[in-house]
């Protein structure tokens, strides 16, 4: 994922290479600071716009590793049980549990799952983990993406990379919890997909999030 977002960020990159300006103190030309956020944003923009063709991935991946697919009304009944099992699961953990169409999607708050500027799950969060694994593990026909989200506080560049770890790390316990890694994938949004208001100190909080977006496999 990593290799990825630089590849992204390298053809934004060349394709601003224009935009640079002269450094008054050494006399060497430089990519300008707007420049480079620009190529951030076009790499985010490239990575945003990418994910149907990522989950489609994620499925062609899983039935090749011989997961059988859902078909039907069987699809609804599946995903019913399952949302079912995780609202029982993580009522009370601050863990909220959205239906949009077929998909579900688990919204796990920054402030409770990770210390401030930090990738490492907190190990008090590892029960709420542990809970979500359970039911993955009972319900494997579902693909798992795991995206990371930040505020507007910080360079973009900064954000991106650390909302990457963060999501990279809730997938790495889930894997270590026995959830398959065929299943798995896992995306950095940064500030680029925000909920709530970044003006706002409460909504900023809102915005500090991983997003777990449970699909299931059909035909």
């Amino acid at each position: 994922m990593h290799k990825t977002l630089l590849i992204l960020t390298l053809a934004a990159a060349m394709a601003l290479a224009g935009c640079t300006t002269l450094d008054p103190y050494t006399g060497e030309q430089k990519v300008s600071s707007a420049t480079k956020g620009a190529a951030i944003g076009a790499a985010a923009g490239a990575l945003i716009g990418n994910v149907t063709t990522r989950r489609d991935r994620t499925k062609r991946a899983m039935v090749g590793a011989g997961i059988g697919a859902l078909a039907g009304a069987a699809v609804g009944n599946y995903m019913d049980r399952q949302e079912l099992e995780l609202r029982q699961r993580l009522e009370g953990s601050g863990v909220s549990v959205t239906r949009v169409g077929d998909n579900l999607v688990l919204n796990m708050p920054g402030n409770i799952t990770f210390d401030v500027n930090r990738a490492e799950v907190k190990p008090d969060f590892y029960e709420v983990l542990n809970s979500v694994a359970l039911v993955a593990k009972k319900y494997d026909q579902t693909a798992i993406e795991v995206a990371g989200h930040t505020d507007s506080t910080g360079s973009v560049e900064y954000n991106m990379d650390l909302s990457q770890r963060r999501a990279d790390s809730v997938a790495r316990y889930l894997a270590g919890q026995g959830v398959s890694r065929v299943r798995l994938d896992t995306i950095g949004f940064g500030p680029h997909r925000p909920v709530a208001d970044n003006s706002t100190t409460h909504g900023r909080s809102l915005n500090r999030r991983v997003e777990l977006t449970l699909i299931p496999l059909t035909l």
